[in-house]
């Protein structure tokens, strides 16, 4: 099989130095501020993206070790495919968060809602379209019956 690499366009600054207190997801990370600097070669590349709201941003989860392809996710004490579950723990080492994008200056790019450690290198920017990114879920797996643990903990400030 073709060795796909890829080279970072850029860099996440956020107070998160450790995995140990990062939130698991954007969503509850409310007002986290964090800064990502893309490298001045990509510059030209961020031109319009300040007219939306929201990103995605693509990076490389840098200090993630081990690559299982069953884990037992946060809110749960069953083992799941590592596909249904959003742990860091990948065979390829790619996040995806999305962010709240306060504004651009230069290269850099203020987010806030941030669940992404800091120094993680940064792979792709996407705009996010609500008109077609936004789904109806239908099933939400194992993670449905996980929901009222999560918003108990959102309200308890333990969700991270």
């Amino acid at each position: 099989m073709l060795e796909v690499a890829y080279t970072p366009i850029g860099i996440v600054h956020s107070p998160f130095r450790n995995p140990e207190g990062t939130p698991i997801q954007s969503v509850v990370a409310w007002d986290t501020e964090a800064v990502v600097e893309i490298f001045p070669e990509y510059a030209e590349g961020l031109k319009d993206l300040d007219e939306f709201s929201h990103i995605y941003i693509l990076f490389h989860l840098h200090l993630a070790r081990g690559k299982p392809l069953t884990v037992i996710p946060f809110l749960d004490t069953k083992p799941h495919g590592v596909f249904a579950t959003r742990s860091p723990a990948r065979p390829n080492s790619i996040g995806l968060s999305v962010v709240m994008l306060e504004k651009i200056t230069d290269n850099i790019l203020y987010i806030k809602n941030i669940d992404i450690l800091d120094g993680s290198p940064v792979l792709d920017i996407k705009p996010y379209i609500s008109q077609v990114d936004a789904f109806e879920t239908l099933k939400n797996g194992w993670f449905g019956e996980n929901i009222y643990k999560m918003d108990q903990q959102k309200d308890d400030g333990r969700f991270k």
